[in-house]
């Protein structure tokens, strides 16, 4: 397998040009941008002052005489790694740093400040914040520059022209973050005071990571990568801010280890590109596999894109792609043109110590690889759209992702306002991420809770369907997963019936589909509205189980159904996938949970990620076994104990001519330690 992994690994200490060594990389936190990286940047995480302002007291930096606290940023304040942990109602919160500017770019004595500043007004400095929950306002050495909406999304600021001339600059944030606000995005954050049933603690504040970095007077501002298996292309976009120039062009030079794919010059028109890079193809299935992004071989093509005007080099940017295509047909989810099982299990994207910060890029690493090693080929990320780190270790490692948008509580048009713009801004960070499988913006019906009796409501899941498929036609959508579907391209069920008798029933072959969609109400709500009939879409059962085990002391310990002990887990979880693998109407599901997080006990492995029974009985029973696997087991079976006694006939063995004397061919080994 290729991948950028190990170059990015070594990306955050290296060095300029002229050779000296720089900083990149500081408290734990890796390149925040994984598909479009720039040298020169610097990671602002680590201790900032802060201070509470319950009452709104403070309008402007210079409003605060005392700051009254420390906080390790990204950490929430809630959170026992901000060095905080107060999970009291705050609605307001105030963050101050100072950092270096020269840090970013030569690190030598014999470069003189003066010298250093000029460098910098020669380009541009912006400052990015990762997501700030919910609402930022920033300032820079005393200077107002941003106030952001949304606290999912990243957001970025030109800082260039408030910069001060000694080196040192300041940095002002406040962040509010109304705790009992239903009418905004805000997935599994509770609005009561202690968390109850399936909310979990609040996250206000900063909550990833904080960087700056230096880039030229004109350069590249975004990018999108967009693959099409069907015409063997690349769909690229560039989009070039800054000062304008003439006679701009972008080199894109793509390749896979040492193969050269691509090596391509586009004249920029109107500050962008946007090109279809066609690729040669190799026509027979065996060459395309090669290339191809897959769970089982995440193949990425590495590419690096240059920003040029008249033989000068302005601007200078690594990334990756993949070729891949994602679908559905007829009753089937498609991977490269190709029916795909899909084995999803439900991941909240939780910490105990940090909530939705993860403690580390290795931790992200690590919930990755641990999914894959239970036998699961992807994640529902529920409520939370996560840190790009993780999409990035889930593009590196082979790892599908279901994006869902977290949801508001309470229908009203600030809360569509809201969820229209924050949804739109997602699917414009995340969509060249090869990882993401399926879009999802609405769950069980949260935020609009009468589609069977309102028509707006229904309108509203209907409109970010479309909208959706209009900002991304290469991804399935699921417009409500769960149940009272009314635009999808996959029909998704959550049903937590623990017996798996009856979902044999519900769900075997026996069933026909009309009955099932006219009939059965998992969760007392109907599977499809009035007017919006199943039409053949792929079927999934894309929430069940949440089998809780905590211990037997544990009375707070919240699940749909409650195991006694861990056998009692490992015997119910594997009676349920043996079902649910077998039932031919799915093509796919998604186990609930990945994790224990806080009183829900439902995961498979408990909270600081070790599993409640081996991880190989989980992926045993996660990829169960379907008829053909049963027979092939146990012909195995039967096979080996052939070849270790000869004297022993398998049944049948003699009437198709098979007798004792007959011997099972070896097949050598490759390394050439075998048995003459």
């Amino acid at each position: 397998m290729y991948s950028l992994g190990k170059w990015l690994e070594n990306c955050y200490n290296g060095s300029s040009n002229s050779g000296a060594t720089f900083s990149f990389y500081q408290n734990e936190r890796a390149y925040p941008r994984p598909q479009l990286q720039r040298s020169h940047w610097i990671c602002l995480n680590g201790s900032w002052k802060f201070t509470f302002d319950d009452d709104g007291t403070y309008t402007q930096p210079s409003d605060i005489s005392d700051w009254t606290q420390t906080i390790e940023v990204p950490f929430a304040p809630e959170s026992k790694k901000s060095g905080i942990g107060d999970t009291g109602f705050h609605p307001n919160c105030w963050y101050e740093r100072e950092f270096d500017l020269p840090e970013l770019t030569e690190d030598s004595e014999s470069v003189n400040l003066n010298s250093k500043i000029e460098y910098l007004k020669s380009s541009r400095v912006l400052l990015h914040f990762g997501a700030v929950d919910y609402r930022a306002r920033v300032w820079v050495n005393g200077q107002f520059m941003a106030d952001h909406e949304g606290g999912h999304t990243p957001f970025s600021i030109d800082i260039t022209p408030v910069l001060n001339h000694n080196g040192s600059q300041r940095i002002t944030v406040w962040a509010e973050d109304d705790p009992q606000d239903l009418a905004k995005p805000r997935g599994k954050q509770d609005w009561q005071l202690e968390p109850h049933s399936i909310w979990y603690p609040r996250t206000s504040g900063i909550w990833q990571t904080v960087w700056a970095e230096v880039v030229p007077s004109t350069y590249i501002d975004r990018i999108r990568w967009t693959p099409h298996f069907e015409r063997w292309e690349i769909g690229f976009e560039a989009f070039v801010a800054g000062e304008k120039r003439n006679g701009i062009e972008i080199k894109v030079r793509l390749s896979v280890g040492c193969t050269l794919l691509v090596n391509d010059t586009y004249e920029v028109i109107n500050g962008e590109i946007h090109r279809r890079i066609a690729l040669s193809d190799p026509g027979i299935d065996d060459y395309r596999n090669e290339l191809l992004w897959s769970p089982e071989k995440p193949t990425l093509i590495n590419a690096e894109v240059e920003l040029w005007s008249d033989g000068e080099l302005l601007d200078q940017i690594k990334s990756y792609t993949a070729m891949r295509t994602v679908g559905t047909q007829r009753d089937r989810f498609m991977l490269n043109g190709r029916p795909y099982y899909l084995r999803l299990v439900l991941d909240q994207g939780y910490w105990a110590d940090s909530l939705m910060t993860a403690p580390s890029d290795e931790a992200l690493r690590r919930d990755v690889e641990l999914v894959k090693a239970m036998g699961f080929n992807g994640v529902r990320k529920h409520q939370k759209i996560e840190d790009p780190r993780f999409l990035y270790w889930a593009d590196v490692l082979g790892l599908m992702v279901w994006e869902e948008m977290p949801s508001a509580y309470r229908f009203t048009p600030k809360a569509v306002e809201r969820l229209t713009k924050e949804w739109t801004e997602v699917i414009q960070r995340d969509a060249s991420h090869p990882c993401i499988v399926v879009w999802v913006p609405f769950n069980e019906s949260w935020g609009v809770p009468d589609l069977t009796a309102t028509d707006a409501h229904r309108h509203l899941v209907q409109t970010l369907y479309h909208l959706t498929k209009t900002l991304d036609p290469t991804r399935p959508v699921v417009g409500n997963d769960g149940w009272e579907s009314a635009a999808t391209d996959i029909l998704a069920i959550h049903d937590y019936d623990n017996r798996p008798t009856r979902l044999a029933r519900r769900y075997g072959p026996e069933v026909k589909l009309t009955d099932l969609f006219d009939r059965q109400r998992p969760g007392g709500r109907v599977l499809t509205l009035d007017g919006y009939p199943h039409q053949g879409q792929p079927i999934m059962l894309t929430e069940f189980g949440g089998i809780a085990y905590a211990g037997r002391d544990d009375r707070k310990a919240w699940g749909y159904v409650r195991s006694q002990d861990l056998s009692e887990l490992q015997i119910r979880y594997t009676a349920l996938l043996d079902v649910v693998n077998k039932t031919e109407m799915f093509s796919g599901f998604c186990y609930t949970q990945l994790t224990d997080t806080f009183q829900e006990a439902n995961g498979l492995l408990y909270a600081d990620r070790t599993p409640k029974f081996p991880i190989e009985e989980i992926a045993s029973a996660t990829l169960g076994r379907g008829i053909e696997e049963e027979e092939d087991a146990m012909l195995s079976k039967v096979k080996a104990a052939w070849a270790q006694n000869h004297n022993v006939v398998f049944p049948g063995a003699i009437e198709t001519g098979w007798s004792p004397a007959d011997t099972v061919q070896q097949i050598p080994h490759c390394g050439g330690n075998h048995p003459a």
